[in-house]
């Protein structure tokens, strides 16, 4: 099966411009069978489609829930949890990389760094404290191998860090506007249906689980704007630990309400 395995919509992402269901028109006309829905620290895109679109459109493509989350010290990380688990705290943002780990794996998910060789804060090998978050990358269920909207270069490192890690490769477009979307491929070794199947396929079968290829997006904002985007990247460092400090107390409560239903 033919997924993208990294989508933002319309109604989950600030800077998403394409509506779910013309994000599904378009992936389906393409050849594709589903995609994971990777809203930034949002399941709305994927609410959207459950509330209006499930049952009634697309019966033959797989909508997969999953989502972007930004940590405080690890840059962006994806997110699959199996269906029916509800976590609150994955829409709130500045969770601790380690932290992000023990949570999505003691609920049965699955995670994996976005771009991990991409931009400056957003990316796991790009952070301040990148020596150290190296040595959490064992504790990853994959990597996300290609990115259309990453250079070459950048996917080339990416490879070699699943390699060396044994880890599953997930490719997807990161699509924002409609001409990138489907330009990143996931091909699964078996079918999938839910979320459940494909957690289960990558813990059973590993690096067999998944392919993953594509083209290259060359219209991605960084490539228009040139130089003026690291004044763009310096600045979502700050809107990301403003954003982390404003949620701080709605993450200790929701940690709390968790801590109390395991107990």
């Amino acid at each position: 099966m033919k997924f993208d395995m990294h989508c933002h919509t319309k109604e989950g992402s600030l800077d998403g411009k394409v509506p779910i269901e013309e994000f599904i028109d378009c992936l389906r006309k393409k050849g594709f069978g589903g995609m994971l829905v990777s809203d930034h620290n949002s399941y709305k895109g994927y609410r959207f489609w459950k509330k209006n679109l499930k049952g009634k459109r697309f019966r033959d493509f797989v909508v997969l829930k999953g989502i972007e989350y930004d940590t405080i010290d690890a840059g962006h990380i994806l997110v699959v949890m199996p269906e029916g688990v509800k976590l609150k705290i994955l829409e709130l943002r500045g969770l601790p990389v380690q932290f992000l780990i023990d949570i999505v794996h003691a609920n049965g998910g699955i995670l994996g760094p976005a771009h991990p060789c991409g931009e400056k804060y957003l990316s796991i090998t790009n952070t301040r404290k990148h020596r150290n978050q190296l040595a959490v990358m064992d504790k990853f269920d994959f990597i996300e191998g290609f990115n259309s909207c990453e250079s070459p270069e950048s996917n080339a490192r990416a490879q070699e860090i699943a390699a060396r890690y044994k880890k599953p490769v997930f490719g997807g477009s990161d699509a924002h506007k409609e001409d990138c979307i489907g330009l990143g491929i996931t091909e699964f070794a078996e079918k999938i249906t839910c979320e459940s199947e494909l957690i289960a396929l990558i813990k059973e079968r590993g690096r067999a689980a998944c392919t993953c290829g594509g083209e290259y997006y060359a219209h991605t904002t960084k490539n228009r704007i040139g130089r003026v985007n690291d004044i763009l990247v310096q600045s979502f460092w700050f809107y990301n630990h403003l954003a982390s400090m404003w949620r701080h107390h709605k993450r200790r409560l929701e940690l709390k309400r968790m801590y109390i239903r395991i107990r």
